[in-house]
């Protein structure tokens, strides 16, 4: 066995003559086993929230968005729709049309977004999932489904025939409008459903078939705001991207779901850094615990660090000794740290041992990044502290 490793190992698991000593280097080896154990905890809470929010976006938002290039609408041809169909890795597409529209229902009144979708829209997204009362609407029929805000603010339910619900949009054109009455194009629809995904999303679209969102606009047949698609598991995004581009003449853009929700993963991204540094700095200050610890075991072994010179040990050798034994501590105390807090987040996983509401318990998730960023960090500060420490091993030869 590598001579320093042997002492380093000997001094780390045998006690001291001054009590001072041992009560140091115990609370050091908690230091570290506390650090890695919140640390993990803090981080898979993170992702747990992470998941728990996107999970509502992914309802809605398919793997790739077509959008145009500049403009509301392009277009979008039989043509290009058959190419789009041999293209590998894309399972389904859905054509899309989205305006601002204004809501009116006995006298309430609303501002949303219509979008009217084609009959491939479920089989992209997994919208009927969020349906909480009613059903979709029947394609080729004047019905919508709207979101349980807009619901609420207009006091409107499904297949309520006391009145419809009327939605206007702006004519397009140019010039003055001199009457009132031709500045919009209506149409009355009944509600066949209602569905509740977030907040944001619950109070800004009707869903529509396409052709009633169509009529309604006065878009021509091959006009469309976005092209939805639906990937298989195994694809690629990338090369998906550019068949997909090279297949629409128009020019266009293709957001992927992360892109669609930019803000939302720029935010939950900022706030698992922030923590992640404090929890860190916190570590740090923990680590101090065993630069204290190492000094205090280098002025204690003083007599056995000259018995070991005089008998042919080198200075570095010597360094090596409490170089190691502040890393095995640090190592050993954030791989057991590590392990108590994987066992807690596994029995919050089976026992929902922590509960935000009474029917949803606090999100948490394991995931092999987590580890290996607890490991790293644990790893790598150890290290500097364990360094830091045994160079004050020269001045005890001196």
């Amino acid at each position: 066995m590598n001579f320093p490793f042997y002492i380093a190992r000997r001094y780390l698991f045998s006690k001291s003559s001054n009590n001072a000593i041992n009560i140091i280097t115990f609370i050091a080896a908690i230091g570290v086993f506390a650090g890695a154990f919140s640390l993990f905890i803090v981080l898979s809470g993170f992702t747990g929230l992470k998941d728990f929010s996107l999970s509502f976006s992914n309802k809605y938002d398919p793997d790739l968005k077509v959008l145009p290039e500049s403009g509301k609408t392009f277009n979008f041809s039989s043509e290009e729709a058959q190419r789009l169909q041999k293209i590998e890795g894309l399972q389904k597409f859905s054509e899309v049309i989205e305006e601002r529209v204004f809501l009116n229902f006995k006298s309430k009144n609303k501002t949303a977004y219509i979008k009217g979708v084609d009959e491939n829209y479920l089989r992209v997204n997994q919208l009927d999932s969020a349906l909480v009362i009613g059903a979709w609407f029947v394609p080729g029929e004047s019905q919508v489904v709207i979101g349980n805000t807009i619901s609420r603010e207009l006091s409107l339910g499904p297949f309520d025939y006391s009145g419809l619900l009327e939605i206007l949009v702006p004519r397009p054109g140019t010039g003055q409008v001199t009457d009132p009455t031709n500045a919009f194009n209506s149409e009355n629809a009944v509600v066949s459903g209602i569905y509740s995904i977030n907040e944001d999303l619950d109070d800004k679209f009707v869903f529509s078939d396409i052709s009633f969102a169509r009529d309604l606009l006065d878009l021509k047949p091959n006009e469309l705001s976005a092209l939805e698609l639906k990937l298989s598991p195994t694809a690629n995004v990338e090369m998906v991207q550019q068949a997909v581009r090279a297949a629409i003449d128009d020019p266009v853009q293709i957001k992927n779901r992360a892109q669609l929700n930019d803000a939302l993963y720029k935010m939950l991204n900022t706030e698992n850094l922030a923590v992640y540094l404090i929890f860190t700095l916190v570590l740090i200050i923990a680590l101090f615990n065993v630069v204290g610890s190492i000094i205090m075991v280098i002025l204690d072994k003083r007599e056995n660090i000259k018995t070991l010179h005089s008998l042919g040990a080198t200075p570095v050798q010597i360094r090596n000794i409490f170089f190691a034994q502040g890393v095995f501590m640090t190592l050993l105390g954030g791989v057991i740290g590590l392990g108590f807090s994987i066992l807690l987040v596994m029995l919050q996983l089976e026992y929902q041992l922590v509960m935000i509401t009474p029917s949803l318990a606090y999100p948490v998730a394991i995931t092999f990044e987590n580890i290996l960023i607890v490991l790293l960090t644990i790893g790598a500060l150890g290290t500097l502290a364990s360094w830091i420490a045994a160079s004050r091993s020269k001045k005890a030869l001196g």
